[in-house]
């Protein structure tokens, strides 16, 4: 199929909807389909700089479009549907209600991925729009919690038919033939000690001061956190100084195509989100998650301790993740020196993380978000 992916997402960028949306996109090619990627964007974007940014193997086509902020998408929302029917896709994909609405009303099949809740008064009327069309469609949240909170927006259910649940994903073949720990710490200059890592944004409710405190609770362990923006790295950093801690190893940035060796070498992978999670665009999702690390950790084949929120059980449980109270440090640092002191236990877990992780790769993801449409699309 030709299929026209529509996000509203910058490309290249380094936050979760951009990644989420540039990985869904190569899926897609990568099972054999024709892809267009349109975004908002008024430069050339070269193919070369997404492979080196995202990853990327399989090629697809990048169609940057202009928009105007003032017209808050819609004019983007016009444009890129254009294109895609003087292309002649067979297919919309697409993160924006509007656009899945618009596809439909147009006679075009759709696809409409949602992460959040629907916004603003326009979101959910455009969302009961494109759910009432006759045309062949179907609707991917990335969780069940998701699922249901939509469902109480509409105060209506999700038509079974319509509704997949269809989690973030991972490319399972970074994460092949990497180091033991230990190699992994010689070869990134590590120090070889027990190492506890956290990887990602510094965000509020992402557990940054947990993670402070539990670096002052083991100063025996040594803690690597990757990621960050500059400003957040450099706050963080100070802070860990003024602490007199010795313990913690911040990175900054990591290339994408380094973070699996980062996270091998770990002896225990680390996700300690709050009651409340920002995100990269703001807002809380603590509800509804589904955070692309979990499944990178997974990949990865180490033990992950997480915070216990409801959500994340619809991927992790008891025989491949240990869970802790959020924000619970002596929680935390108990479980912490319990995996040190049981290696078996810890390798148990961290088998069966490894091999949890297949069912979420993304050109899995892609399978099941298709399954059923390429026929009637064509």
């Amino acid at each position: 199929m030709k299929i026209a992916c529509i996000t509203p997402s910058r490309i290249p960028s380094g936050t979760a909807n951009s990644i989420q949306a540039v990985k869904a996109s190569h899926a897609l090619a990568a099972l054999g389909h024709t892809v267009r990627i349109f975004f908002p964007g008024g430069e050339a974007v070269r193919w070369e700089d997404l492979v080196d940014a995202y990853e990327l193997s399989t090629r697809f086509e990048i169609a940057p479009l202009l928009a105007n902020p003032r017209w808050k998408r819609y004019d983007f929302i016009w444009k890129s549907l254009r294109e895609a029917r003087a292309w002649q896709a067979d297919l919309i994909y697409t993160w924006l209600p509007q656009t899945a609405w618009l596809a439909g009303k147009r006679g075009l099949p759709a696809v409409l991925e949602l992460h959040d809740r629907l916004t603003g008064m326009a979101g959910p009327w455009f969302f009961r729009g494109f759910l009432g069309l006759k045309t062949e469609k179907r609707l991917l949240v990335i969780t069940r919690a998701l699922q249901k909170a939509l469902e109480k927006q509409i105060h209506g259910t999700l038509d079974p038919r319509v509704v997949r649940i269809a989690p973030n994903g991972v490319d399972l073949e970074r994460y092949d033939s990497l180091p033991e720990a230990p190699g992994a710490r010689a070869l990134l200059d590590l120090p070889q000690k027990f190492t506890a890592v956290y990887t990602g944004h510094f965000y509020a409710g992402r557990g940054m001061n947990l993670l402070l405190e539990l670096a002052g609770r083991l100063p025996e362990i040594s803690f690597l956190w990757i990621g960050g923006n500059p400003d957040d790295v450099n706050v963080w950093r100070s802070k860990v100084e003024a602490a007199g801690l010795t313990n913690v190893i911040l990175t900054g940035h990591v290339p994408k195509m380094k973070l699996p060796l980062y996270q091998a070498a770990a002896d225990v992978l680390l996700m300690p989100y709050e009651k409340a999670i920002a995100g990269s665009s703001g807002g809380n999702s603590a509800d509804i998650c589904s955070p692309m690390k979990m499944f990178d950790y997974l990949a990865s084949g180490r033990v992950i301790v997480s915070s216990e929120l409801p959500v994340l059980h619809e991927v992790l449980n008891i025989g491949n993740a240990i869970f802790c109270p959020p924000v619970n440090v002596d929680s935390w640092a108990n479980t912490i020196r319990e995996i040190q002191a049981d290696p078996l236990q810890a390798r148990l877990l961290a088998m069966q993380a490894r091999q949890d992780a297949v069912r979420y790769s993304w050109l899995n993801r892609a399978k099941n978000a298709l399954e059923g449409m390429e026929e009637t699309a064509i």
